[in-house]
């Protein structure tokens, strides 16, 4: 489960308007559209700026990540911010890896968006029941990839890097492969809690909402250009 998405940043109170799913959706799509925009941006200049963008992508989503969870109420200021430093971020990123391993970049984008519509298909469609067994099981492997990530920067910074997270080996790629299902799972969460907090908060909300389910995507995208990237350097 996204742990954005809890019950405690989603203040149920009584107002004039409240949180709707379409309300979500239309603030989705208003930080996607300026997310892509400012990745194409950081794209389309050259690689020996990657690094810049890199940075400034960096230092600004993570300043306006942490002023969106303290300021809730002030989501729909900060998350148009963190869309466009995020964009910034995916835009270097995906220049690096374009520049590496060829055109997979288009190819992680239609993956990330077919992942994401699946997703909201099933969910839809109640084949997956979101219950508590599974609600706990997708947390624990949420937060065990996390950990993961953590120690192997860690053990990279002391020359002991876990090398076959990044490797094009078949672990490598098979570990490529659980977190973008963890990923997903984590989509299908996002769905239903928003459901739930449907007619229950303001509607300021629907900013944070739509600003948790970026943070989602461009974690799934990520790790789609990672696999992508694996797969292409074993030709």
């Amino acid at each position: 489960m996204n742990p954005l998405l809890q019950e405690r940043y989603f203040p149920q109170q009584n107002a004039e308007e409240m949180l709707s799913i379409r309300g979500v959706v239309h603030k989705s799509l208003i930080l996607a559209l300026i997310l892509f925009m400012s990745a194409a941006y950081a794209f389309s200049q050259p690689l020996s700026e990657s690094s810049s963008f890199l940075m400034i992508g960096l230092i600004g989503s993570i300043i306006s990540f942490i002023a969106i969870i303290v300021k809730k109420h002030l989501a729909k200021f900060f998350a148009p911010l963190y869309a466009f430093f995020e964009g910034l971020l995916l835009g270097a990123i995906s220049l690096t890896y374009a520049n590496a391993y060829g055109p997979i970049i288009f190819q992680a984008v239609l993956l990330t968006l077919s992942v994401l519509f699946s997703m909201l298909i099933i969910y839809q469609s109640g084949m997956i029941k979101v219950t508590d067994k599974f609600r706990l099981g997708v947390f624990a492997a949420t937060g065990g990839i996390a950990l993961l990530y953590f120690l192997s920067m860690i053990l990279s910074i002391f020359g002991m890097p876990m090398s076959f997270i990044h490797s094009n080996g078949l672990v490598g790629i098979g570990f490529s492969v659980f977190v973008i299902i963890i990923a997903a799972m984590n989509l299908i969460m996002d769905f239903d809690f928003i459901e739930k907090m449907k007619g229950k908060s303001p509607k300021y909300m629907e900013w944070f909402a739509g600003f948790t389910l970026m943070v989602t995507l461009v974690w799934l995208y990520l790790e789609i250009l990672r696999l992508l990237s694996k797969l292409n350097s074993r030709r």
